[in-house]
């Protein structure tokens, strides 16, 4: 493991734009062929209400996967996208993924010992629910323990996908190297979650008020903002590849258990 100062979480950032401008059609293609899955598995009774959830990190490395090629020079097609499903490590990020659900539900648990069920509620309506309805405050306090409770779960989460698939460790042990790998490299995600924070949140919400005000009709706005948070998402989802190559270097093809 590496370690990086602060303002390396800036250069993550500059380096998932980078990545994306080099094939950015074949990109934005994974991605909505990710979200289109997604809406299909969704669709099994019962259980595509969690498949998502649990598929995360095996869908994570088509992303991780795409980068490399791009760094290689090889395009990216929309193949990638089973990368994970055709790895011999398939059921290892699977589980990750079992693991990635519990983590989350019990986050949601942990909220609701702070906000008597108003996130819950919000997530977990199959009805639209405006946050408006809810008590505001209580709300926020959900989210806020949500997180917090969260957060160390997302440390070891980070790398532990390919941790399994490009280095063949284990479930227990890729979660202990990208815990502690993280935490040594805190003050670069910091700065990668503000930076990430600013262009991905704030500022787009800030230009939804002021053209909501300018064209009053606040539907059309969020509308038109779609296809540009769905531009942001895939970009974001190219900074993964640097912060692992930073910390855990080039890629290793995976050992054989």
């Amino acid at each position: 493991m590496n370690s990086v100062p602060a303002s390396t979480g800036w250069v993550w950032v500059k380096r998932g734009f980078a990545l994306f401008r080099q094939q950015p059609a074949e990109m934005l293609t994974l991605f909505f062929a990710y979200m289109f899955f997604n809406m299909g598995i969704s669709l099994v009774p019962f259980i595509g209400r969690f498949l998502p959830l649990v598929l995360i990190p095996v869908f994570a490395m088509s992303f991780m996967q795409a980068c490399r090629l791009i760094e290689d020079g090889v395009r990216v097609k929309p193949i990638v996208l089973l990368v994970g499903f055709r790895s011999e490590f398939f059921l290892r990020l699977f589980a990750l993924g079992c693991l990635y659900l519990l983590a989350i539900s019990g986050a949601a648990l942990i909220s609701q010992l702070f906000d008597n069920g108003a996130l819950f509620e919000f997530i977990s309506s199959e009805k639209p629910v405006d946050p408006k309805d809810l008590p505001q405050g209580r709300l926020f306090l959900g989210m806020l323990m949500a997180v917090l409770a969260f957060l160390p779960a997302l440390m070891a989460f980070w790398f532990a996908g390919p941790l399994i698939m490009w280095r063949g460790m284990s479930v227990p042990k890729a979660l202990f190297y990208s815990f502690f790998s993280v935490k040594r490299a805190a003050k670069a995600f910091l700065i990668y979650a503000l930076s990430w924070f600013l262009i991905s949140g704030l500022l787009p919400a800030i230009f939804v008020e002021i053209l909501a005000l300018v064209t009053g009709n606040t539907g059309f706005v969020v509308l038109l903002m779609m296809p540009v948070l769905a531009l942001l998402t895939t970009i974001r989802y190219c900074t993964f590849y640097p912060t692992y190559l930073d910390i855990f270097e080039q890629p290793e093809e995976p050992v054989h258990p």
